[in-house]
């Protein structure tokens, strides 16, 4: 997944790690060593300490004392918890959007919805696309509202958010004109300034998305 251009060396690795883990190409439980990574990367101990901490702000890695860094566990009852507290942020930022957005606005909230919209329309519809296009969208929400506790907050959920969207891309792939039919809604009611139709639209959506997640991260019988 791409990332803003990092500023730091830190960032470089927390964003290279954070991708693996996303992907899965680091699982659940597997523990990060910080020699072990910065004799691979070429880097300082020092560096990988301060990418981990930033990984852990992004709920993909835990980190125990005397124990050291592993990343976070993935199961539907975890991925369930994770999906709850950033739907209610999202009920939040749609509900606060519906108050402060101005004419001025308007042009850039359609622009990046119709950016996600027509990346779920495409055949070969990409699911990393997608999600970054869906995370456009919050990201011009966010900066339109002006909360940057919020701003913050959200920004720390994508990594895991992401995570959970590519651990269960097909059934992911398979709703998407649902997703679409969301994005479209809710763009409607936000623009008529909708404040609870907004929030009944989001909890309804990420009801059925954590369903989803879930059932892709449920033990095969």
């Amino acid at each position: 997944m791409d990332f803003q251009v990092p500023n730091t060396l830190a960032e470089q690795i927390a964003n290279y790690l954070a991708e693996r883990i996303m992907t899965g190409r680091i699982r659940p439980g597997e523990r990060l060593h910080e020699a072990t990574t910065a004799n691979e990367l070429k880097v300082s101990r020092a560096s990988v300490k301060e990418a981990l901490y930033t990984l852990e702000r992004w709920h993909l890695i835990e980190i125990t004392p005397r124990k050291g860094a592993s990343a976070t566990k993935l199961d539907a009852a975890h991925a369930s918890e994770l999906y709850d507290v950033y739907m209610h942020l999202l009920i939040m930022l749609a509900r606060r959007l519906c108050e402060r957005w101005q004419e001025g606005d308007k042009a850039g909230l359609l622009g990046a919805v119709e950016q996600v919209t027509s990346q779920m329309q495409r055949k070969d519809a990409n699911i990393t696309a997608i999600v970054e296009a869906s995370f456009g969208v919050m990201d011009v929400c966010c900066e339109v509202v002006g909360n940057p506790y919020l701003t913050e907050a959200l920004t720390n959920f994508k990594p895991a958010v992401s995570r959970a969207y590519y651990l269960s891309a097909d059934r992911y792939r398979q709703d998407l004109d649902r997703t679409g039919r969301f994005f479209t809604n809710l763009t409607k009611a936000i623009l008529a300034r909708d404040a609870d139709e907004s929030e009944a639209l989001v909890a309804e959506f990420g009801a059925h998305q954590k369903e989803l997640i879930q059932q892709a991260l449920a033990p095969s019988a």
